[in-house]
């Protein structure tokens, strides 16, 4: 009798769309950044995908902005899916963003 290997639960859903918004304590740009990201991922979704967001100060974690080659803030960085993308700024531009993030044409 030969036994196939478990599986595990099938992904029901697409993977999420992984950001990452580095900012620079309560600066006005930095929390126009945040404002805006609520704005433009409201419930942590895009179009009905999930979206996982990581907000990191830099004054509290510098080290994690250089590791990600970050030296402006605020600076959103698209994750996953792959490529990498940056956005400085106080994402105020919501076509921009999406236009840049990939999620429009």
């Amino acid at each position: 009798m030969k036994h196939e290997p478990a599986r595990g639960p099938a992904s029901s859903g697409p993977k999420p769309l992984s950001l990452r918004l580095y900012v620079a304590g309560e600066a006005p740009n930095s929390a126009a950044a945040i404002r805006n990201l609520g704005i433009l991922f409201p419930g942590g979704e895009a179009s009905g995908k999930p979206v996982e967001i990581e907000i990191v100060d830099l004054l509290k974690e510098p080290l994690r902005g250089l590791e990600d080659g970050v030296i402006l803030s605020p600076t959103l960085v698209r994750l996953a899916p792959p490529p990498v993308r940056r956005i400085v700024g106080n994402l105020s531009n919501h076509e921009a963003v999406f236009v840049a993030l990939g999620l429009v044409s």
